[in-house]
């Protein structure tokens, strides 16, 4: 067995155990393999290992690694996610390229979305980015114009609004790092009691995905503990 099949599957035993502490099943959790930086070749391995959504950064390396993965093995069906920051000038090739976009934060970058999103592809699935601690280094809607944001892109023809994503502040006591989460959970609440149908939470990191699992995480994006800190690097 591979290093990245062994960190695989010591992420989803993670997982499963968070998920049972919680009363959660551990289905309801998914994975999101954190690629950013890694090779077409390391994706490939975790693919062969059983995993199949994976998380990028940059437009302009995950494009290339897509295309790559694409020629090689069209037979795999990969699910990209693209969980960075996005500049107005590229996001015709995010939404060519990607499955779902975790970083909607203003209209205008979701109308780009929608607009340039290829007639033969389904909806581009996206998550609404919440700057839930406040930071002013942080990207993210803030939690109270967030139902504004959310209406608008419920109503843009090429998305599908799945749900919410979140990076909070880093905090090492496990309660602490609830309560954004918390937080998260209930403006996720609030929204769908508006009407707005979402199910994605995605929130939850290594260092605290055990805290984001138990106040209701559905999307973990885990990058280190599965390709190591540069041991796959492009």
């Amino acid at each position: 067995m591979s290093a990245i099949s062994r960190n695989l599957q010591a992420v989803k035993n993670n997982i499963s155990v968070s998920a049972h502490e919680s009363a959660r099943e551990p289905a309801a959790v998914k994975l999101l393999a954190v690629s950013k930086t890694c090779n077409a070749q390391a994706v490939l391995e975790a693919a062969l290992a059983g995993q199949f959504a994976f998380g990028e950064n940059y437009e302009q390396e995950a494009i290339a690694k897509i295309a790559a993965l694409r020629a090689e093995r069209p037979d795999l069906a990969l699910e990209w996610h693209f969980i960075g920051p996005i500049q107005s000038n590229k996001t015709r090739p995010i939404a060519e390229n990607f499955d779902w976009v975790h970083t909607i934060d203003r209209e205008k970058i979701a109308r780009r979305l929608s607009d340039q999103r290829p007639a033969n592809r389904p909806p581009l699935n996206v998550c609404l980015q919440i700057n839930i601690s406040g930071e002013d280094s942080k990207s993210g809607v803030l939690p109270e114009q967030a139902a504004e944001l959310a209406r608008k892109v419920a109503a843009m023809p090429h998305l599908r609004l799945r749900g919410l994503m979140a990076i909070p502040e880093p905090e090492e006591d496990p309660e602490k790092q609830r309560l954004p989460y918390r937080r998260m959970r209930q403006l996720f609440d609030e929204l769908r009691e508006q009407g707005l149908e979402m199910d994605t939470l995605s929130m939850g990191m290594t260092a605290d995905m055990a805290a984001a699992i138990a106040e209701g995480a559905t999307i973990v994006r885990v990058g280190t503990a599965i390709f190591g800190s540069r041991d796959y690097a492009k």
